[in-house]
Protein backbone atom coordinates (compact mmCIF):
# COMPACT_ATOMS: atom_id res chain seq x y z
CA UNK A 1 0.00 0.00 0.00
CA UNK A 2 2.85 2.35 0.83
CA UNK A 3 4.34 1.79 -2.60
CA UNK A 4 0.97 2.43 -4.25
CA UNK A 5 0.42 5.55 -2.17
CA UNK A 6 3.92 6.76 -2.95
CA UNK A 7 3.33 6.12 -6.64
CA UNK A 8 0.05 8.02 -6.50
CA UNK A 9 1.77 10.90 -4.68
CA UNK A 10 4.53 11.03 -7.29
CA UNK A 11 1.92 10.99 -10.07
CA UNK A 12 0.03 13.79 -8.37
CA UNK A 13 3.22 15.89 -8.07
CA UNK A 14 3.99 15.19 -11.72
CA UNK A 15 0.52 16.37 -12.73
CA UNK A 16 0.88 19.53 -10.69
CA UNK A 17 4.28 20.16 -12.29
CA UNK A 18 2.80 19.69 -15.73
CA UNK A 19 0.10 22.18 -14.95
CA UNK A 20 2.65 24.71 -13.79
CA UNK A 21 4.52 24.38 -17.09
CA UNK A 22 1.58 25.74 -19.09
CA UNK A 23 -0.40 28.94 -18.99
CA UNK A 24 -3.55 30.28 -20.58
CA UNK A 25 -3.44 33.57 -22.46
CA UNK A 26 -5.83 35.53 -24.63
CA UNK A 27 -4.76 36.77 -28.04
CA UNK A 28 -6.33 38.15 -31.19
CA UNK A 29 -6.64 35.79 -34.14
CA UNK A 30 -5.21 37.79 -37.09
CA UNK A 31 -7.50 35.95 -39.54
CA UNK A 32 -10.83 36.54 -37.76
CA UNK A 33 -9.96 39.55 -35.57
CA UNK A 34 -11.61 37.77 -32.62
CA UNK A 35 -10.10 37.31 -29.17
CA UNK A 36 -9.36 33.63 -28.47
CA UNK A 37 -7.99 31.72 -25.48
CA UNK A 38 -5.00 29.45 -26.00
CA UNK A 39 -2.69 27.40 -23.79
CA UNK A 40 1.06 28.02 -24.14
CA UNK A 41 4.25 27.03 -22.27
CA UNK A 42 4.43 29.08 -19.07
CA UNK A 43 8.09 30.01 -19.55
CA UNK A 44 7.25 31.64 -22.89
CA UNK A 45 4.79 34.07 -21.35
CA UNK A 46 6.20 37.41 -20.25
CA UNK A 47 4.71 38.88 -17.12
CA UNK A 48 1.85 41.09 -18.22
CA UNK A 49 -0.29 43.17 -15.90
CA UNK A 50 -3.92 42.13 -15.49
CA UNK A 51 -4.92 45.50 -16.92
CA UNK A 52 -2.12 46.27 -19.43
CA UNK A 53 -1.41 49.67 -20.95
CA UNK A 54 -1.87 48.30 -24.47
CA UNK A 55 -5.11 46.35 -24.52
CA UNK A 56 -8.03 45.61 -26.79
CA UNK A 57 -11.75 46.15 -26.66
CA UNK A 58 -13.66 44.07 -29.20
CA UNK A 59 -10.38 43.50 -31.08
CA UNK A 60 -9.41 47.21 -31.21
CA UNK A 61 -6.12 48.00 -29.45
CA UNK A 62 -5.37 51.33 -27.80
CA UNK A 63 -2.18 52.58 -26.15
CA UNK A 64 -1.97 54.24 -22.75
CA UNK A 65 0.82 54.43 -20.17
CA UNK A 66 0.94 52.66 -16.82
CA UNK A 67 4.25 53.79 -15.33
CA UNK A 68 5.35 53.30 -11.72
CA UNK A 69 6.37 56.04 -9.30
CA UNK A 70 10.11 55.90 -8.58
CA UNK A 71 10.98 53.86 -11.68
CA UNK A 72 13.29 55.00 -14.49
CA UNK A 73 12.54 54.17 -18.14
CA UNK A 74 15.20 54.16 -20.90
CA UNK A 75 15.01 56.39 -23.98
CA UNK A 76 18.33 56.11 -25.80
CA UNK A 77 18.45 56.97 -29.51
CA UNK A 78 21.14 55.72 -31.86
CA UNK A 79 21.74 56.39 -35.56
CA UNK A 80 24.34 54.99 -37.93
CA UNK A 81 24.78 56.43 -41.44
CA UNK A 82 26.92 54.96 -44.20
CA UNK A 83 27.23 57.39 -47.13
CA UNK A 84 28.78 56.44 -50.46
CA UNK A 85 29.56 58.92 -53.24
CA UNK A 86 30.42 57.83 -56.79
CA UNK A 87 31.96 60.31 -59.25
CA UNK A 88 31.56 60.22 -63.07
CA UNK A 89 34.70 58.09 -63.37
CA UNK A 90 33.28 55.43 -61.05
CA UNK A 91 35.52 56.27 -58.08
CA UNK A 92 33.75 55.91 -54.73
CA UNK A 93 34.23 57.46 -51.32
CA UNK A 94 32.52 56.02 -48.25
CA UNK A 95 32.01 57.75 -44.92
CA UNK A 96 30.38 56.41 -41.77
CA UNK A 97 28.91 58.44 -38.93
CA UNK A 98 27.33 57.36 -35.66
CA UNK A 99 25.48 59.30 -32.98
CA UNK A 100 24.09 58.22 -29.62
CA UNK A 101 21.93 60.27 -27.27
CA UNK A 102 21.57 58.45 -23.98
CA UNK A 103 18.54 59.60 -22.01
CA UNK A 104 16.12 58.17 -19.50
CA UNK A 105 12.99 59.35 -17.74
CA UNK A 106 12.21 58.94 -14.04
CA UNK A 107 8.65 59.08 -12.68
CA UNK A 108 8.62 61.32 -9.61
CA UNK A 109 4.90 61.41 -8.91
CA UNK A 110 1.49 60.62 -10.39
CA UNK A 111 -1.35 63.10 -9.90
CA UNK A 112 -4.61 62.05 -11.51
CA UNK A 113 -3.74 61.18 -15.07
CA UNK A 114 -0.55 63.29 -15.19
CA UNK A 115 2.99 62.06 -14.58
CA UNK A 116 5.53 64.39 -12.97
CA UNK A 117 8.84 63.24 -14.48
CA UNK A 118 12.54 64.04 -14.74
CA UNK A 119 14.17 63.81 -18.15
CA UNK A 120 17.80 62.83 -17.52
CA UNK A 121 20.34 63.76 -20.23
CA UNK A 122 22.98 61.12 -19.56
CA UNK A 123 25.56 61.11 -22.37
CA UNK A 124 26.27 61.92 -26.01
CA UNK A 125 28.58 60.21 -28.47
CA UNK A 126 29.47 61.08 -32.08
CA UNK A 127 31.94 59.42 -34.44
CA UNK A 128 33.03 60.00 -38.03
CA UNK A 129 34.99 57.52 -40.16
CA UNK A 130 36.35 58.21 -43.65
CA UNK A 131 39.40 57.23 -45.68
CA UNK A 132 40.82 55.10 -42.89
CA UNK A 133 40.54 57.76 -40.17
CA UNK A 134 38.07 57.82 -37.28
CA UNK A 135 37.36 60.68 -34.90
CA UNK A 136 35.22 60.25 -31.77
CA UNK A 137 33.61 62.78 -29.47
CA UNK A 138 32.27 61.01 -26.39
CA UNK A 139 31.18 62.71 -23.17
CA UNK A 140 32.09 59.54 -21.26
CA UNK A 141 35.68 59.90 -22.45
CA UNK A 142 38.31 62.63 -22.04
CA UNK A 143 38.22 65.78 -24.16
CA UNK A 144 39.75 65.19 -27.63
CA UNK A 145 43.17 66.66 -28.37
CA UNK A 146 42.11 68.11 -31.75
CA UNK A 147 41.11 71.78 -31.48
CA UNK A 148 38.18 71.46 -33.91
CA UNK A 149 36.68 68.66 -31.76
CA UNK A 150 37.10 70.40 -28.42
CA UNK A 151 34.19 72.75 -29.11
CA UNK A 152 31.80 69.88 -29.89
CA UNK A 153 32.90 67.97 -26.78
CA UNK A 154 32.51 71.04 -24.55
CA UNK A 155 28.98 71.71 -25.80
CA UNK A 156 27.96 68.04 -25.52
CA UNK A 157 29.47 67.78 -22.04
CA UNK A 158 27.59 70.88 -20.93
CA UNK A 159 24.35 69.42 -22.32
CA UNK A 160 24.69 66.10 -20.49
CA UNK A 161 24.41 65.42 -16.77
CA UNK A 162 21.42 67.76 -16.78
CA UNK A 163 17.84 67.22 -15.71
CA UNK A 164 14.72 68.69 -17.28
CA UNK A 165 11.27 68.74 -15.71
CA UNK A 166 8.60 66.98 -17.77
CA UNK A 167 4.88 66.41 -17.49
CA UNK A 168 3.06 63.78 -19.55
CA UNK A 169 -0.46 62.41 -19.30
CA UNK A 170 -1.37 58.73 -19.26
CA UNK A 171 -2.24 58.85 -22.97
CA UNK A 172 1.33 59.83 -23.85
CA UNK A 173 0.75 63.52 -24.55
CA UNK A 174 3.82 65.49 -23.44
CA UNK A 175 2.32 68.52 -21.70
CA UNK A 176 5.47 70.47 -20.89
CA UNK A 177 9.26 70.29 -20.61
CA UNK A 178 10.99 72.99 -18.54
CA UNK A 179 14.42 73.74 -17.10
CA UNK A 180 16.29 74.74 -20.26
CA UNK A 181 17.75 78.02 -18.99
CA UNK A 182 20.28 76.42 -16.58
CA UNK A 183 21.40 74.16 -19.45
CA UNK A 184 21.86 77.13 -21.78
CA UNK A 185 23.89 78.86 -19.04
CA UNK A 186 26.18 75.84 -18.73
CA UNK A 187 26.69 75.71 -22.49
CA UNK A 188 27.41 79.45 -22.61
CA UNK A 189 30.07 79.04 -19.91
CA UNK A 190 31.59 76.04 -21.71
CA UNK A 191 31.74 77.87 -25.04
CA UNK A 192 33.31 80.86 -23.30
CA UNK A 193 36.39 78.81 -22.46
CA UNK A 194 37.15 78.43 -26.18
CA UNK A 195 35.56 81.51 -27.78
CA UNK A 196 36.30 84.98 -26.46
CA UNK A 197 34.41 86.97 -29.10
CA UNK A 198 30.99 87.82 -27.69
CA UNK A 199 29.21 87.72 -31.05
CA UNK A 200 30.62 84.31 -31.98
CA UNK A 201 29.72 82.94 -28.56
CA UNK A 202 26.16 84.28 -28.86
CA UNK A 203 25.86 82.75 -32.34
CA UNK A 204 26.84 79.28 -31.08
CA UNK A 205 24.35 79.43 -28.22
CA UNK A 206 21.60 80.74 -30.52
CA UNK A 207 22.17 77.80 -32.89
CA UNK A 208 21.89 75.39 -29.96
CA UNK A 209 18.61 76.95 -28.84
CA UNK A 210 17.13 76.31 -32.29
CA UNK A 211 17.75 72.55 -32.04
CA UNK A 212 17.46 72.02 -28.28
CA UNK A 213 14.26 73.50 -26.91
CA UNK A 214 10.86 72.50 -25.58
CA UNK A 215 9.15 72.24 -28.97
CA UNK A 216 11.89 70.08 -30.54
CA UNK A 217 12.04 67.72 -27.56
CA UNK A 218 8.25 67.46 -27.30
CA UNK A 219 8.01 66.56 -30.99
CA UNK A 220 10.74 63.94 -30.62
CA UNK A 221 9.15 62.35 -27.56
CA UNK A 222 5.65 62.35 -29.05
CA UNK A 223 6.97 60.58 -32.17
CA UNK A 224 8.92 57.99 -30.17
CA UNK A 225 6.44 57.24 -27.41
CA UNK A 226 3.02 57.19 -29.09
CA UNK A 227 2.58 55.40 -32.40
CA UNK A 228 -0.79 53.68 -32.12
CA UNK A 229 -3.61 56.09 -33.15
CA UNK A 230 -5.82 57.40 -30.32
CA UNK A 231 -8.89 55.75 -31.87
CA UNK A 232 -7.14 52.37 -31.72
CA UNK A 233 -6.37 49.77 -34.39
CA UNK A 234 -6.93 46.09 -35.05
CA UNK A 235 -4.28 43.45 -35.70
CA UNK A 236 -3.23 43.80 -39.34
CA UNK A 237 -4.70 47.30 -39.67
CA UNK A 238 -2.68 49.96 -41.50
CA UNK A 239 -2.41 53.68 -40.80
CA UNK A 240 -0.15 56.41 -42.17
CA UNK A 241 1.48 59.70 -41.19
CA UNK A 242 3.25 62.39 -43.19
CA UNK A 243 5.82 64.99 -42.18
CA UNK A 244 7.91 67.63 -43.92
CA UNK A 245 11.32 66.56 -45.20
CA UNK A 246 12.39 70.12 -46.03
CA UNK A 247 11.64 73.57 -44.58
CA UNK A 248 9.37 74.52 -47.49
CA UNK A 249 7.14 71.49 -46.96
CA UNK A 250 7.28 70.60 -50.66
CA UNK A 251 8.76 67.16 -49.88
CA UNK A 252 6.96 64.80 -47.52
CA UNK A 253 8.12 61.65 -45.74
CA UNK A 254 5.28 59.13 -45.61
CA UNK A 255 5.30 56.46 -42.90
CA UNK A 256 2.99 53.45 -43.13
CA UNK A 257 2.37 51.44 -39.97
CA UNK A 258 0.76 48.03 -39.39
CA UNK A 259 -0.02 46.51 -35.98
CA UNK A 260 1.53 43.07 -36.50
CA UNK A 261 0.88 41.44 -33.15
CA UNK A 262 0.06 41.96 -29.48
CA UNK A 263 0.86 39.25 -26.96
CA UNK A 264 3.45 37.74 -24.64
CA UNK A 265 4.00 41.20 -23.20
CA UNK A 266 4.88 42.94 -26.47
CA UNK A 267 3.05 44.99 -29.11
CA UNK A 268 4.90 44.94 -32.43
CA UNK A 269 4.40 47.45 -35.26
CA UNK A 270 5.94 47.30 -38.74
CA UNK A 271 7.04 50.46 -40.55
CA UNK A 272 7.42 51.08 -44.31
CA UNK A 273 7.18 54.06 -46.65
CA UNK A 274 9.49 56.95 -47.46
CA UNK A 275 9.71 59.55 -50.22
CA UNK A 276 8.71 58.47 -53.76
CA UNK A 277 11.28 59.03 -56.49
CA UNK A 278 11.26 62.64 -57.62
CA UNK A 279 13.19 64.16 -60.55
CA UNK A 280 13.82 67.85 -61.15
CA UNK A 281 15.23 69.20 -64.45
CA UNK A 282 16.59 72.62 -65.32
CA UNK A 283 17.78 73.60 -68.79
CA UNK A 284 19.99 76.54 -69.64
CA UNK A 285 21.00 76.72 -73.29
CA UNK A 286 22.29 73.30 -74.38
CA UNK A 287 22.96 72.17 -70.80
CA UNK A 288 20.39 70.14 -68.86
CA UNK A 289 20.83 69.61 -65.16
CA UNK A 290 18.70 66.90 -63.53
CA UNK A 291 18.46 65.71 -59.94
CA UNK A 292 16.58 62.61 -58.86
CA UNK A 293 16.13 61.43 -55.28
CA UNK A 294 14.15 58.88 -53.31
CA UNK A 295 13.97 57.49 -49.78
CA UNK A 296 12.69 54.18 -48.44
CA UNK A 297 12.30 52.93 -44.89
CA UNK A 298 11.57 49.54 -43.36
CA UNK A 299 11.61 48.26 -39.80
CA UNK A 300 9.79 47.46 -36.56
CA UNK A 301 8.82 49.18 -33.33
CA UNK A 302 8.10 47.22 -30.15
CA UNK A 303 6.27 48.45 -27.06
CA UNK A 304 6.03 46.89 -23.62
CA UNK A 305 2.42 45.82 -23.31
CA UNK A 306 2.23 46.26 -19.53
CA UNK A 307 3.58 49.82 -19.34
CA UNK A 308 3.07 51.16 -22.89
CA UNK A 309 6.73 52.28 -22.95
CA UNK A 310 8.83 51.83 -26.08
CA UNK A 311 10.96 48.70 -25.77
CA UNK A 312 12.86 48.91 -29.05
CA UNK A 313 12.84 50.55 -32.48
CA UNK A 314 14.96 49.45 -35.42
CA UNK A 315 14.31 51.13 -38.77
CA UNK A 316 16.52 50.98 -41.85
CA UNK A 317 16.44 54.01 -44.16
CA UNK A 318 17.98 54.15 -47.63
CA UNK A 319 18.38 57.38 -49.60
CA UNK A 320 19.53 57.58 -53.22
CA UNK A 321 20.38 60.76 -55.12
CA UNK A 322 21.64 61.02 -58.72
CA UNK A 323 22.79 64.32 -60.23
CA UNK A 324 23.27 64.41 -64.01
CA UNK A 325 24.59 67.13 -66.35
CA UNK A 326 24.06 66.65 -70.09
CA UNK A 327 24.71 68.71 -73.24
CA UNK A 328 22.62 66.41 -75.43
CA UNK A 329 25.63 64.50 -76.72
CA UNK A 330 27.24 63.26 -73.54
CA UNK A 331 26.41 63.27 -69.85
CA UNK A 332 28.09 62.92 -66.49
CA UNK A 333 26.50 61.66 -63.30
CA UNK A 334 27.28 61.82 -59.61
CA UNK A 335 25.54 59.27 -57.40
CA UNK A 336 25.26 59.27 -53.64
CA UNK A 337 23.57 56.71 -51.41
CA UNK A 338 22.98 56.68 -47.69
CA UNK A 339 22.06 53.65 -45.61
CA UNK A 340 20.95 54.50 -42.10
CA UNK A 341 19.91 52.52 -39.04
CA UNK A 342 17.65 54.51 -36.72
CA UNK A 343 17.20 52.88 -33.32
CA UNK A 344 15.57 53.58 -29.97
CA UNK A 345 16.71 51.60 -26.93
CA UNK A 346 19.00 49.41 -29.04
CA UNK A 347 19.82 46.07 -27.44
CA UNK A 348 23.09 45.97 -29.40
CA UNK A 349 24.82 48.04 -32.05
Amino acid sequence: MKNVAAAMLISSIALISCKKETATITKVDPKTGKTVTVEVPADSVAKVAENPAIKDSAGVFTQTFKLEKGKTYPLTTYQRDVKTMEDPQGKTITATSESTDEMNITVNDIKGNVYDMTLNLVAKRNSQSAQGKTVIVDTKQAIPKEDDLKMIWNINKALTSNKLNMKMDTKGNVISITGFDPVYAKVTAAVGTLIKDANQKASVVASLKETFNEKVLKDQLNKNLTIIPKKGVKIGEKWSTSENADPSGSIKVNSNYVLKSVGNGTAEISVTGGIPKKTEKKTQGPITHSLSSELSQNGTIKFDQSTGWIANQNIDVKTTQIETISDGKQSQSMKSTSKSSVMVNPSSK
